[in-house]
């Protein structure tokens, strides 16, 4: 199969959204496209180590979602599907016909949303740490998150760096949990970003479409991931027929942060193959 090469400058730009939001994105390197959507967070600055790795190999496309860092927040619902939608006005906005998509975590559920409202923009569709639909587990957890948000924004903040980590990385790199809390959710406007954030991923089932979805797709966690545990992408890759899965041995959550080497290895690897 192959995958689309655009060849656009790098750098800074922005998509504009029917709703009036404004996206702020970066386009890096050159070959075939390859966009990134990050998690909860939302920011495009979670892939910053990783796109200097894979710019090497590919045009590059990240951005902040919507109402979150330099993107405005747009009057439309925050639903999985929106979210996708905006990943589609990115595409068009760079210049962009066909692209492999690489989510994380609630990124990957927008790929997903992605790969059945505008399949026929995907190459290749890559779901890291995250999940078909809602296990007890992942309910608990995002509920409890969403408590404490309300509670105490800078506990929130820490809490999400202390289990998305394994101990010994976080230790050795402490500045990471100081950075989460200097940018903690701080006002009423950015907790409400967040919350409804929370509540678009808790809403999301794809399980009755995943059989559908018609390109190639890899599956990526970590055995120790403590947020979106192994056992749901043995879930989603059991649903998506001819899907590739790959477990890291570790890394926590955030494993493409802190096994950013093993992670871009098995982009690289495997997009490569879609050719």
């Amino acid at each position: 199969m192959s995958v689309a090469i655009s060849a656009a400058p790098d750098g800074a730009f922005t998509a504009r959204t029917p709703d009036g939001a404004v996206l702020q994105a970066f386009s890096e390197g050159e070959g075939p496209a390859l966009l990134l959507v990050s998690g909860l967070g939302g920011t495009a600055g979670f892939w910053a180590g990783n796109a200097t790795t894979l710019a090497r190999s590919f045009r590059v496309i990240r951005f902040d979602q919507r109402g979150i860092g330099a993107s405005s927040r747009g009057t439309a619902p925050c639903t999985i599907d929106q979210l996708a939608r905006d990943c589609l006005a990115v595409l068009d906005a760079a210049g962009v016909e066909r692209a492999v998509l690489l989510g994380h975590s609630t990124g990957g559920c927008i790929g997903q949303a992605l790969g059945r409202i505008g399949p026929e923009r995907l190459d290749g569709l890559i779901l890291s740490a995250t999940w078909l639909k809602q296990s007890r587990y992942l309910s608990g957890f995002f509920q409890a998150r969403r408590t404490m948000l309300d509670d105490n924004p800078q506990a929130y903040a820490a809490t999400a760096v202390l289990i998305a980590y394994p101990p010994a990385w976080l230790e050795a790199n402490w500045a990471v949990y100081e950075a989460a809390l200097a940018t903690a959710p701080s006002t009423a406007a950015e907790c409400a970003v967040v919350r409804e954030r929370i509540d678009g991923l808790l809403s999301f089932d794809g399980s009755a479409e995943i059989a559908a979805l018609p390109m190639p797709t890899l599956v990526l966690g970590a055995r120790d991931d403590m947020i979106v545990p192994s056992f749901m992408q043995d879930q989603l890759a059991t649903a998506l027929p001819g899907a590739r899965k790959i477990l890291l041995d570790s890394g926590g959550h955030f494993f493409p942060i802190s096994r950013p080497d093993a992670f871009t290895a098995k982009i690289v690897e495997w997009v490569g193959e879609l050719r």
